[in-house]
């Protein structure tokens, strides 16, 4: 039975965005930046046309202009400038996106796209949640990161943790501690952890998901974020969170995370929830291939 979305206006539009040769600036390894524009070559707009969305295809032109010289570290992060700038667009994009009642899919890239992405998610949605997936907590902040690199950090510029750095003055800290929640964790730096039990944020690892089935992870997942069912679900799905066997084509691969019919399901029971308005697929390299068939309705 169709699942009737209660904020994507009818006819329902998947505006897609890849971000193709611009987005690798939150960490150091080559190929998340070929992965999202080689999805789109693999069918991924048919697909999503068969599955009875109206696609609206961005394409990558209007980061072009954005590049990585002359962009000297801010204390220990790296790519501060670019990663800012272009996380800037990209929130101005996905929240136009948002606000005329489309779906934006946006295809990374490393996940510190999510910083764009879910600012403008919160834009058009103030009251919206945020389901992680992902095998990394994403949360360090200025003092917490060892290596510098943002990909690390976008959870704590959302909720607005850590010191401030002028450059990205322009995330507004909508999001608070209680509308997150993170699936498929299971490779936390110590400082992560410190954040995520000082702060009380909700995350299910993969010892979870072991115990309880994905089923009921999911269900006490959406409990926490959204206990009345009421508010708009952003989804983030890093494909690092899949197990290595499924999706080897990540930058930052770890061993025992979720099979693919886990992965699925999250997805699934997301969309069948009629609350879904945003969702970032981020971390392909060159050679993944990411069927999206839970946007089926």
């Amino acid at each position: 039975m169709a699942t009737k979305s209660r904020f994507i206006a009818e006819p329902k539009v998947a505006a897609t965005s890849p971000s193709q040769n611009i987005y690798s600036g939150g960490q150091p390894k080559p190929g998340v930046d070929k992965g999202p524009i080689h999805l789109v070559e693999a069918g991924l707009i048919d697909q999503l046309t068969e599955l009875g969305w109206k696609v609206r295809f961005d394409g990558h032109h209007q980061f072009e202009e954005i590049d990585a010289l002359n962009d000297p570290p801010i204390g220990i992060l790296k790519n501060p400038r670019l990663v800012s700038r272009v996380n800037q667009a990209v929130a101005k994009v996905v929240g136009e996106h948002a606000r005329n009642g489309e779906l934006p899919v946006t295809l990374g890239g490393d996940h510190s796209l999510a910083m764009g992405t879910v600012s403008g998610t919160l834009s058009a949605h103030p009251d919206a949640c945020l389901i992680w997936i992902d095998a990394h907590a994403d949360i360090n902040t200025i003092e917490s990161t060892e290596s510098g690199n943002i990909h690390g950090m976008p959870v704590s510029f959302l909720l607005g943790i850590g010191s401030k750095v002028p450059e990205f003055s322009w995330i507004k800290p909508l999001l608070t501690t209680d509308r997150v929640v993170y699936i498929g964790l299971r490779d936390v730096d110590g400082g992560e952890k410190r954040i995520l039990r000082e702060n009380n944020i909700k995350a299910f690892s993969m010892h979870e998901i072991d115990k309880y089935g994905i089923g009921k992870v999911v269900e006490m997942a959406l409990d926490h974020v959204n206990p009345k069912r009421d508010r708009p679900i952003h989804l983030s799905f890093d494909v690092d969170a899949f197990d290595p066997s499924v999706a080897p084509s990540t930058g930052t691969p770890v061993r025992g995370g979720l099979s693919f019919r886990e992965g699925h399901y999250i997805c699934e029971a997301v969309h069948e929830t009629g609350l879904l308005v945003a969702l970032d697929v981020v971390a392909s390299t060159i050679s993944t291939l990411y069927h999206l068939s839970f946007l089926k309705s």
